[in-house]
């Protein structure tokens, strides 16, 4: 197997998801609970997190929804007291709070690696454009990579085949050249629906091991791992 093309998931791939997102998942909650504590504890459990682990569960809204997933979530349980503007709200919030993220730890040369062995490198995120190029543009990593696809970019929502299929049509790859990086269920999906030669999960993210059985051909503790992997490094072109 000969890799051209590694197309990585930004949010608990690239970036500590708990490190980066828990603090602003709780402002966004409160923001639409309008400052009640209670609903907006209410509110994050509907979405996914687990007060118990204090984590978010894998393939849930917070995990691996859109903005528009995240704020339609929250409207369930407003119901009437919800905001018809909370989607535009929660995609700026995820925007101007972005500057906080933290890149997984040795993520910058771990992707330095990577890049120097393989042709095309590609994020598909299910976070905005605006809010992807926020998120990672204080990391200095949006360089290294040719392709940026967002929930927004018009190439279809994960866990659809539209955002790898569209890198391989940008780099002029087959989906049998490439190989899918991703956190969760929804990115695996996206990889084996495009025909990627290669899924793989990270632990950066939401998901477990336990998660991935069955589902994802390789499983690292986050990308760091993934570039040390000389099996890995030798089927890229």
């Amino acid at each position: 197997m000969r890799l051209k093309g590694l197309l990585f998931d930004k949010d608990g791939t690239l970036l500590d998801y708990h490190a980066s997102w828990m603090p602003l998942n709780r402002r966004v909650a409160a923001f639409a609970a309008q400052g009640d504590a209670a609903l907006a504890e209410r509110l994050l459990e509907h979405g996914g997190y687990d007060v118990a682990s204090d984590r978010i569960r894998a393939n849930t809204p917070l995990a691996a929804g859109t903005p528009t997933e995240i704020a339609e979530c929250f409207n369930e349980i407003l119901g009437a007291s919800a905001r018809h503007d909370l989607p535009a709200e929660v995609d700026r919030m995820f925007q101007q709070e972005a500057a906080g993220s933290v890149l997984v730890s040795g993520g910058a040369a771990a992707l330095g690696v990577i890049r120097e062995r393989t042709s095309h490198l590609g994020i598909a995120t299910s976070d905005s454009k605006a809010g992807l190029e926020a998120s990672l543009r204080q990391h200095g990593v949006l360089p290294l990579f040719d392709f940026l696809a967002a929930f927004d970019s018009g190439h279809g929502l994960k866990p659809g085949p539209g955002m790898a299929l569209a890198f391989c049509e940008a780099c002029g790859l087959e989906p049998g050249e490439i190989a899918v990086i991703g956190d969760n269920r929804h990115d695996i999906d996206m990889g084996r629906s495009a025909g990627a030669a290669l899924v793989i999960g990270v632990l950066t993210g939401t998901s477990t091991r336990a998660d991935f059985s069955g589902l994802a051909d390789k499983v690292y503790p986050s990308i760091v791992e993934m570039s040390a992997d000389a099996g890995l490094l030798a089927m890229l072109a």
